[in-house]
């Protein structure tokens, strides 16, 4: 009796628990910001100007209009798909790759001119169709070039969902004043580039940051010795919000390219690693959580069995294809560790057919960015989180050349900076994640440090935007001033139009992170009063 009265007291006397706040505000300005930076890079680049682009493309012409795989033709390598009227593949629309110093004017060439084949021998055409249908409806409406600007304007918002809700539920945690930094990376040109483009690429990285975030949050609602004390009443947002943001990602992720169910695996597991046993337990021992785990596995099945069944698997590669080609796994794994320099530069910013690289001062503004939280984590936090940051870090390092080792004997020597960027940003999530929660000692910090940082990257991205501008309208290596007097191609819009509101989307982009962080600051400071 004493007990139950002393229960009961304690009930009438305990203050109410405070509503959640809304994040929707947050999720729409994000939204709005990632959406349109993502918007004038597909604006900016100019038709099939982004790796494999034409191929996509075809695929996703020819996929809404019934043809979900194509045909084979006798003496024909790749798959043939076929293209309506309006959409004739010219050859000469790519008379500027892997030629830098061309500009993009291929005398009047275009896609749907009525000039060129009205078939594409595609070597995707056997990929998971899901990508394909998400980008590819707009060329019901209209042909041409302009049904390619349409199919990467779906894509950028596509890709902006998915950054905004990580923004979102990043920022929602108890302890989160290092996340607006963190997620600040999402916006890196390289980023958005692929977001802004027919390529499922975007939509692998799109749904790996939105991975990355959600369950670093959602595995905190389990874990009752969490710092942050975070449980599913007392989270921002409620747990069955993470779940679907986690399972939406994981279903994007795991049927965006071949390899997504292994990135799925990868990343899954740094997320645990760096949750914790408790955490991990409390999510496989709470029944509600199979739910959803069943509806990521059935992603997961559709994924593997088309990729089983012939969809994307590669076939053997010619010796003519790419280099060390029928190479054993050390000499592939060694090759590609000694490229992994190159690799990280491709990733923060190479691009075009790999052929429009950026002054090598711009990619130091990524790098002191980029660095400095790095060197936050291993100066301020506990040993468990230099421990963990530590495993990314060398996952990073390993999962490319231990993929591309296991198959270059088939492939060759094909990987690229851009497949590993989801294992990149993963980085720089989880060191925002660790700094939040287990570095206090630096807590003041992070406003300015988050104003600083996120000035760089804005900076770079005009840098990295107004170069690609450059190398598209007048050829890499001509003077500034012919962009005014003498372009030889212009983007939709225009050049000039493009670049200022690119610099005034960036400008916005930094004042939403530094404010985010100083509300996020007051806010857990105000919490600490209390």
């Amino acid at each position: 009796m004493d007990r139950r009265r002393a229960r009961r007291d304690l009930q009438l006397n305990r203050k109410p628990r405070p509503g959640r706040p809304s994040t929707a505000p947050t999720f729409w300005i994000a939204f709005a910001i990632f959406g349109t930076l993502a918007i004038l890079w597909s604006l900016a680049s100019p038709v099939f100007s982004v790796p494999d682009e034409n191929a996509h493309a075809t695929k996703a012409v020819a996929q809404v209009r019934g043809q979900v795989i194509g045909y084979t033709v006798p003496g024909v390598k790749h798959i043939v798909v076929d293209l309506p009227e309006g959409f004739e593949y010219d050859t000469n629309i790519l008379c500027f790759a892997t030629q830098p110093t061309r500009s993009a004017e291929c005398g009047g060439a275009e896609f749907g001119a009525g000039v060129g084949t009205s078939t594409f021998n595609t070597w995707v055409g056997a990929y998971n169709p899901i990508y394909y249908y998400l980008v590819g409806w707009p060329s019901l409406f209209t042909d041409g070039n302009a049904a390619v600007y349409a199919m990467r304007i779906a894509s950028s918002l596509l890709g902006a969902l998915m950054l905004a809700a990580a923004f979102q539920v990043s920022v929602a945690g108890k302890r989160a004043r290092w996340m607006p930094l963190a997620l600040a990376f999402v916006a890196a040109p390289m980023n958005l580039y692929l977001l802004g483009s027919v390529n499922p690429n975007g939509a692998e990285l799109g749904s790996a940051i939105l991975l990355w975030a959600a369950l670093l949050r959602l595995l905190e609602t389990f874990d009752r010795r969490a710092p942050s004390g975070v449980d599913d009443e007392g989270a921002t947002l409620p747990r069955w919000y993470l779940w679907a943001m986690v399972t939406v990602a994981s279903v994007i992720l795991v049927n965006a390219r071949a390899l997504g169910p292994l990135w799925l695996v990868v990343i899954v597991g740094l997320c645990f690693i760096a949750s914790g046993w408790p955490a991990v337990r409390g999510l496989f021992t709470n029944g509600r959580s199979y739910i959803w785990l069943s509806a990521i596995a059935l992603g997961g099945l559709f994924s593997l069995g088309w990729t089983l069944s012939g969809g994307s698997l590669s076939n053997q590669a010619e010796p003519s294809d790419a280099p060390l080609v029928g190479a054993t796994f050390l000499q592939g794994f060694l090759y590609t560790v000694r490229m992994t320099p190159h690799f990280l530069q491709q990733a923060i910013g190479y691009f075009g057919w790999l052929d429009t690289p950026l002054p090598v001062a711009a990619y130091w503004l990524f790098v002191a960015a980029f660095g400095v939280l790095l060197l936050l984590v291993f100066a301020a936090a506990r040993r468990r989180s230099m421990l963990v940051l530590g495993s990314v870090l060398l996952a990073a390092f390993l999962v490319p050349a231990l993929v591309q080792g296991y198959s270059v004997g088939q492939t060759g020597i094909i990987w690229q900076g851009r497949y590993a960027l989801f294992l990149y940003i993963g980085i720089a999530i989880v060191a925002g994640w660790l700094l939040s929660r287990d570095a206090p000692r630096i807590g003041f910090l992070a406003r300015r440090m988050t104003w600083v940082a996120a000035g760089l990257l804005a900076l770079y991205g005009v840098v990295a935007f107004t170069h690609v501008m450059v190398r598209y309208v007048v050829g890499e290596g001509a003077a500034l001033s012919t962009m005014f007097s003498a372009p030889q191609w212009q983007p939709p819009l225009g050049w000039l139009t493009l670049v200022i509101a690119y610099a005034v989307a960036s400008l916005a982009l930094l004042a939403f992170v530094g404010l985010t962080a100083r509300s996020i600051v007051r806010r857990e400071e105000s919490a600490v009063d209390d």
